[in-house]
């Protein structure tokens, strides 16, 4: 048994069907339909990025979280997710235990560890707090009810959502960093007499 196999077994898949058993009511299966989407592709996040990169207030709370979200995509989706290879729970349920999961949202084909809606939800959340806390704390709401959507979908295993959670919020200092730095470079370029 490889180790994704026995976190599976042992930890995540008994987590899943609790909340399918316990949690999962007709309301439930709307909202966490609805809320899911808010991390569909991260555009949603994106979208607020770019607003804000036009403000000048928040104009690096904007570059910082398009680098954050950069970040992420290159380090989680485009490397760890085809490299680890990790299927899904529902796909793991039919192999390994002939039992079929009947999903609420439109199936997803690409591998599930890490939880990219997770990822892009904290990077972003992560990144509006640092710079104002007002809008970070309804963001930060706005990313937990993401990421328990994926569990709650049966499209991701807690421990893909809880790496991505702390990825997320990573990449969202990292590049809040870099950004700092790249404006703290650009500034001291301008105040230099050619």
């Amino acid at each position: 048994m490889d180790f994704f196999s026995f976190l599976a077994e042992n930890f995540d898949l008994p987590i899943l069907d609790w909340i399918s058993e316990h949690l999962q009511c007709g309301f439930l299966d709307k909202t966490m339909s609805l809320i899911t989407h808010l991390g569909d592709g991260g555009i949603f996040w994106i979208a607020i990025a770019v607003v804000l990169m036009f403000i000048p207030k928040y104009r690096k709370a904007g570059f910082s979280m398009g680098a954050a979200l950069l970040i992420g995509l290159l380090v989680c989706n485009v490397t760890l997710k085809p490299l680890l290879a990790r299927p899904r729970p529902y796909d793991y349920q039919l192999e390994h235990f002939g039992k079929t999961i009947s999903l609420l949202i439109a199936t997803p084909h690409d591998f599930s560890f890490p939880s990219g809606h997770t990822l892009a939800s904290f990077e972003g959340a992560t990144v509006l707090f640092l710079h104002d806390k007002r809008l970070g704390i309804p963001a930060l709401v706005i990313a937990s009810l993401v990421a328990f959507s994926r569990l709650y979908l049966y499209v991701h295993y807690p421990t893909d959502v809880l790496t991505s959670v702390v990825l997320g919020i990573a990449f969202a200092f990292l590049g809040t960093w870099l950004i700092k730095k790249a404006f703290g470079a650009w500034e001291n370029r301008k105040k230099k007499p050619a």
